[in-house]
């Protein structure tokens, strides 16, 4: 669930985002996504606790926290990855190899740089922005 985490936080918030005031358990928007309602739960804690949706136990009507030109992708990564990096290296090389060691080094460099980029990137996309997007995708599919 690696690399979906961060797809699925985002369907989660556009599927509150397009039915405001209805009751969506975890097991509705679990089926829109195709997982088990308690991985729902475990995101939608995440996205709670970094104040992107609100929800109250026991009621199904969570809703977002801001709008969603104030909600960006980069918002809902560090939500649900926290300070987890998009790539990561091989960290059981051979210390005592001058390849094993100054490689991981160099990566270590480049792999920095298209973190940073790619979370300016992320910054720069807002959930109306993917909203509008997918409002683009069904008119015109």
């Amino acid at each position: 669930m690696l690399f979906t985490k961060l797809s699925d936080a985002v369907h989660i918030m556009a599927f509150i985002a397009l039915h405001p005031g209805v009751n969506l358990t975890s097991e509705k928007i679990a089926e829109s996504i195709q997982t088990n309602p308690a991985y729902v739960r475990q995101l939608m804690s995440a996205l709670r606790k970094s104040g992107l949706i609100t929800s109250v136990k026991g009621h199904p009507r969570p809703a977002l926290a801001r709008e969603s030109g104030e909600i960006t992708l980069l918002d809902a990564y560090r939500a649900v990855e926290g300070g987890k990096p998009l790539l990561h290296q091989d960290t059981h090389t051979n210390p005592a190899c001058g390849v094993g060691v100054n490689i991981q080094l160099a990566i270590r460099d480049c792999y920095d740089l298209v973190q940073s980029k790619a979370e300016e990137a992320m910054r720069g996309i807002t959930l109306r922005e993917i909203l509008h997007r997918y409002e683009e995708k069904i008119s015109h599919p």
